[in-house]
């Protein structure tokens, strides 16, 4: 079927995007069925004011295209269009913190694999190939940026240094090492000042990156779309089919679930979340209370290092004037100004130190936006801003700096999964992500975010390929995820979506006795009240020696019923697909993520797969991905669509002038529906609704209510 994605509402199902006007320029990329090359043709002919900023035909058969919306409204209407994606933003995932080094991890590992004759692609802000740790390594590369041949980090205003501390990580070879020391590293630059680039870049350097060969690409980039059909997550999963071991980056926006972002939603890339090595961080302390708060430093900033006491004043969200803050650690609430221009603004006023804390629950993670001043700022919850907020600010309480010890945790900052529609487990493991030392221009320095932790996966990948040249992606994958080592937190596990298989084991991923092979472990949604899964996990004996197999029930949760296979032998060098029966009676179960692991002993040796499921509904949003657009010529017909992810009783769409907020019309009344697209056509004729709105859907479900609010463009009758 031909979908007709109006381009207003390509950007209203990027989060937080507002729309845009229909003069304005923008750029979307769009997915055709003919050849590409027909295609440009066709619509330069056509469209003389639409530009073709570049063309896709090796992962996607796409073009990106920029111009005036209500020109790229016609051209989606081409015959040939098959759908359209927005441009979203991809920015790097890193924070300065206290420094940990690849040294220490190489020496334990003791490996004199290097990666050597192995290709590994750097897909980001590009990279110092002047850095005497690096340009040994260099091969070459592309920038996708200002698309010439070279991609070297952005230098002087929005200055960058993240690409160059990724590479160090993977292929440093000089006063450090780093993972894979001896590889042959390409960039591929597709974030420029400030760290930032759109989706029309990292597709372009991807398919750079494949046409080139590279066995391992490390993607230490993203988004917040938590979904696994946005355009480069497809691309990701292409490169991953043509033979590259595609890793990614889960993100930044722990610890919630339903974090990960794009790309690191691909099935089949290794997506990585970032661990914490044991060490002391910097907590607050007020005197007489029990309660300190870690620091969560935002990228940009300088270490939090403060050695006294300091009083703490409030600043509001910092748009009214500040005059005076020496000696003070300022409190700012999240909102109005830019992170930067708060830390900006108690700098001037001689503050010691900045914390932000968040306007909505959970945590946060941000940045200063690639300009540095000289001192600390910080993010914290909500919850963690207002206890600071009573008790040091309305008390006139000093806080002081503590260092805590802190045990191998999944780092704080580190997204969770699951995934939403395909239900996937993801993380797909964890790597070092906390104070990682590595190279930038001109010296070195610390980093963390799991923009740190995904290079130590694709150094890893590097050692794998060249240990094992014929090993495809999938099985470098297996070997990675199948050695992991389960994390144990205090007194418990950290849960799969938090940690995936677990921390990766380099030493037994390099020659592992037994492989696994999760593909058909994926459980999904429980709609009804007694469903039956049936799933599949294969296993493979990579030694010659057979070994006894012995399954072992998962932790009991009542409303489960595990069916596991008895101890069986499996041959030297046999493969074998075992079924596993799993009984679900959802009146017995709590909605929401359930999961776990299923674990067995092959030859003594402990393994453990993830496995999650959805029981009925969980916290991830029931409407996305609205969608609202005129049919040419504008203002007698439009067309709406939207994705459901449960059924529902009723669902009622109602607009309001942006703005007052006024109630102006009622657009749709629909009865039950069923989990799906839900797409219909309503008239706007004769109804004096040009300009813009807030489209509000209400859903009914179980005598229960839930709204979702869109951003909505309607033009002026013709």
């Amino acid at each position: 079927m031909k979908l007709l994605v109006p381009i207003m509402s390509v950007f209203l199902m990027v989060s937080g995007f507002r729309a845009p006007e229909p003069d304005e320029e923008v750029t979307i990329i769009i997915e055709v069925e003919q050849p590409v090359a027909e295609f440009v043709d066709e619509l330069e002919r056509t469209f003389p004011r639409l530009e073709v900023v570049a063309r896709y035909d090796t992962l996607l058969n796409a073009a990106a295209v920029k111009g005036p919306v209500n020109e790229l409204e016609k051209a989606a209407r081409m015959e040939t269009v098959r759908n359209q994606h927005a441009v979203t933003q991809y920015q790097t995932l890193a924070t300065d913190e206290i420094p940990y080094s690849t040294h220490t991890l190489r020496n334990e590992m003791q490996t004199s694999y290097t990666g050597k004759g192995v290709k590994v692609g750097v897909i980001d802000t590009g990279v110092d190939y002047t850095h005497p740790d690096l340009t040994k390594n260099y091969q070459g590369g592309y920038d996708t940026v200002d698309f010439d041949d070279d991609p070297m980090e952005t230098e002087g205003e929005g200055a960058t240094i993240h690409g160059t501390h990724v590479a160090g990580v993977i292929a440093a070879d000089g006063e450090m090492k780093g993972m894979a020391p001896d590889a042959d590293l390409y960039a591929y630059r597709a974030l420029g000042p400030g760290g930032m680039g759109t989706s029309v870049q990292v597709i372009a350097a991807l398919e750079e990156a494949v046409e080139d060969g590279m066995d391992v690409i490390n993607l230490s980039l993203g988004n917040d779309v938590n979904g696994p059909d946005w355009p480069t997550t497809h691309a990701v999963n292409k490169a991953v089919e043509m033979g590259a071991v595609v890793v990614a980056a889960a993100g930044n926006s722990g610890p919630d679930a339903w974090t990960v972002g794009s790309p690191a939603t691909s099935s089949l890339a290794v997506t990585v979340g970032a661990s914490s090595m044991k060490t002391e961080v910097p907590a607050l302390k007020i005197p007489g209370e029990k309660q300190s708060i870690n620091i969560q430093t935002l990228s940009g900033s300088v270490p939090w290092s403060l050695k006294k006491k300091y009083p703490v004043v409030y600043a509001g969200t910092g748009e009214k004037e500040m005059t005076d803050a020496r000696g003070h650690i300022v409190l700012f609430e999240r909102g109005g100004l830019p992170f930067f221009e708060k830390a900006l603004k108690a700098y001037q006023a001689g503050a010691e130190a900045v914390l932000i804390y968040n306007h909505e629950e959970g945590s946060f993670s941000g940045g200063l936006n690639g300009s540095r001043i000289p001192i600390p700022a910080a993010s914290l919850t909500k919850k963690e801003g207002l206890w600071l907020k009573e008790k040091a600010v309305e008390q006139n309480q000093w806080v002081e700096t503590v260092m805590l010890p802190e045990d191998e945790q999944v780092a704080p900052f580190s997204s969770r999964g699951p995934v939403t529609t395909n239900w996937e487990v993801k993380p797909d493991l964890l790597a070092p992500g906390v104070a990682v030392w590595s190279t930038i221009p001109g010296g070195y320095t610390s980093l963390q975010g799991t923009s740190m932790a995904a290079p130590h996966i694709a150094g890893a990948a590097a050692l794998l390929k060249e240990a094992h040249p014929d090993w495809t992606p999938k099985e470098i994958k297996s070997a990675l995820v199948s050695t992991a080592d389960v994390m144990e937190g205090k007194g418990e596990s950290f849960l799969p979506t938090e940690q995936g298989a677990g921390v990766f084991n380099m030493k037994e991923a390099l020659q592992p006795p037994l492989l696994f092979h999760q593909e058909d472990m994926v459980i999904g949604k429980v709609e009804g009240r007694l469903e039956r899964k049936n799933l599949a996990l294969t296993l493979e004996n990579r030694t010659d020696e057979a070994v006894e197999v012995r399954f072992q029930q998962p932790e009991r949760k009542q409303g489960e019923t595990w069916e596991l296979p008895l101890p069986f032998r499996l041959e030297g060098n046999e493969t074998k697909e075992v079924s596993i029966g799993l009984g679900l009676n959802g009146s017995f179960l709590d909605d929401g993520v359930q999961e776990g692991y299923v674990s067995f002993q092959a030859g003594g040796v402990p393994y453990h797969v993830p496995y999650m499921y959805v029981n009925q509904k969980s916290t991830y949003e029931w409407v996305s991905g609205f969608e609202f657009t005129q049919r040419w010529p504008a203002g007698e017909k439009a067309e709406y669509r939207f994705h459901l992810s449960d059924p529902v009783d009723g669902i009622v769409i109602d607009l309001y002038r942006a703005g007052t907020m006024m109630w102006a019309a009622t657009l749709v009344e629909l009865g039950e529906q069923e989990a799906g697209m839900v797409e219909g056509e309503v008239s706007v004729k004769n109804q004096d609704l040009a300009g813009m709105y807030t489209a509000v859907v209400e859903i009914v479900h179980g005598g229960e209510k839930a709204s979702y609010a869109f951003p909505v463009y309607i033009e002026g009758n013709r």
